[in-house]
């Protein structure tokens, strides 16, 4: 009889043991990238994780001001400087109801215009590489009052390495 008792007992003992080990058991899946830029020429943000992610603007409700988007960026040409243009207009727009609202682009203190490739980076500053500000402005619309509703918009910046002499 004292052997049916302890063959229970270690089977119960055995049954837990397994249940535990069972629930305490987790598993995790996730994606691992890198982007290894070249050392030659390269234009990124300092932060990737932003850069493809939708970035709502401040809106102040107690004075009924937009706020605008800064971000840095690591900035290298061996080869001498960098221009930068845009590659369509900057705006927000609210769709259905037609308003719209600008947004002035500056990087590394320029403004960037729509088909005007203009020097972002010095010749000095790019061979060195560099840490540098873009900076998205919404501009007041003409009544200063910015108009209700869900506004979308995207900005385009292209980069180009320019060579020496060129």
């Amino acid at each position: 009889m004292n052997r049916r008792k302890i063959a229970l007992v270690t089977l119960s003992g055995l049954w837990l043991m397994c249940t535990c080990a069972h629930a305490a058991r987790e598993a995790y899946e996730f994606d691992v990238s890198v982007s290894i830029p070249t050392s030659r020429f390269h234009v990124l943000p300092a932060d990737p994780g932003w850069i493809s992610r939708e970035q709502r603007l401040p809106w102040s409700l107690l004075n009924s001001t937009l706020g605008g988007l800064r971000k840095d960026f690591d900035v290298k040409n061996e080869g001498g400087a960098i221009e930068a243009r845009l590659d369509g207009l900057a705006y927000l727009s609210s769709g259905e109801s037609g308003h719209e609202i600008e947004l002035q682009v500056v990087f590394n203190g320029r403004e960037l215009k729509v088909g005007e490739a203009v020097e972002v980076v010095s010749a000095a500053d790019g061979r060195q590489g560099r840490r540098v500000l873009l900076e998205i402005t919404p501009q007041p619309p003409g009544d200063g009052v910015y108009k209700p509703g869900k506004y979308f918009g995207n900005v385009n910046m292209m980069f180009n390495a320019m060579l020496p002499g060129a």
